[in-house]
């Protein structure tokens, strides 16, 4: 099987919709598919963008009927914690201001509580963190090998359980280190006073790390995230080992998440990030046009501009 693997979407399903019809896809009985390809979705279906509702519709069946895979990302994993009570009032994920801001989007067309809404949260708990399909791996942030044997030992595999759900929800416990790190990528602590502002102005003292970077010895050589947070970081060395063992014969793995500019290519030969920032004005969409090749390359990627609402 031969794949094509698609950044995070944040609802704008306009863009998606144009970057699956250059990619050949065409709908049958209303659902995009392709004869001799499958979509491997990277998460982040939800939250930000204008078409929340039309994106889900676009990737949903395209899974439920086989034409696509997908990973769970961090804003799915949030919108089930969002969802789930805690105690009498409360959720695993707190209903404080700034959650409620960044979960306005989704909210808006599935209103808490709703038949869709619920019918949706449920979806989102069938997605897998990780998928392993033997020449190829795709996960939303981090190929931790360590993390994904813990939570296989101890939690079955790559969902949600009951279980795992509430713990990765609980700080100080195990999972939600290990989740985070899945979801949302390695971090490490800036030092002294310094720290950015992120995408939605919120300060950060913690900067995530290009964690397959065995090379890069500085917070600003190891920094992965947004060209204008990098100016940001100092150019001291980090003291310590803070990588994840993630070697040039692994297999090639695909990452969403970090908000990628300027033009798409591989990170590694063998490690690529999808998520060029759609959710940003003048943003895009990115596809990558998998065909076995353990060592990745710049012509494979595809992608279109982002479609204005």
């Amino acid at each position: 099987m031969n794949y094509d693997l698609i950044g995070d979407i944040h609802g704008h399903a306009r863009t998606l919709a144009a970057l699956l019809e250059k990619l050949g896809y065409t709908q049958r009985a209303g659902i995009y598919q392709h004869a001799e390809r499958q979509v491997v979705f990277l998460g982040d279906f939800i939250d930000r963008g204008p078409h929340q509702r039309q994106t889900l519709e676009i990737v949903r069946p395209m899974i439920e009927q086989g034409h696509a895979l997908s990973v769970m990302g961090n804003h799915e994993f949030n919108a089930v914690a969002y969802a789930t009570p805690l105690d009498e009032g409360s959720h695993l994920r707190p209903h404080d201001s700034n959650n409620k801001e960044q979960h306005a989007a989704f909210l808006a067309e599935y209103p808490a509580d709703s038949p869709d809404y619920l019918d949706m949260i449920d979806w989102f708990r069938t997605l897998p963190m990780w998928l392993d399909l033997g020449d190829m791996r795709v996960v939303h942030a981090c190929w931790d090998k360590d993390v994904i044997a813990s939570l296989i030992k101890h939690h079955e595999g790559p969902r949600l359980t009951n279980t795992l759900l509430r713990h990765a929800s609980t700080k100080g416990r195990q999972e939600y280190d290990q989740v985070e790190t899945l979801l949302k990528g390695k971090e490490i602590p800036l030092p002294g006073d310094c720290s950015y502002l992120d995408s939605y102005g919120k300060e950060r003292r913690h900067m995530r790390i290009r964690w397959w970077d065995r090379t890069s010895t500085t917070y600003r050589g190891k920094f992965l995230g947004m060209l204008e947070w990098q100016k940001h970081i100092p150019d001291d060395e980090i003291k310590g080992d803070h990588g994840v063992s993630y070697g040039h014969h692994e297999p090639p793995v695909f990452l969403g998440h970090y908000w990628q500019s300027g033009t798409p290519a591989p990170l590694e030969s063998n490690v690529a990030c999808l998520d060029y920032s759609v959710a940003k004005p003048g943003g895009k969409l990115v596809a990558y046009r998998w065909n076995g090749e353990p060592n990745l390359h710049a012509d494979a990627f595809v992608w279109v501009d982002r479609v204005e609402p």
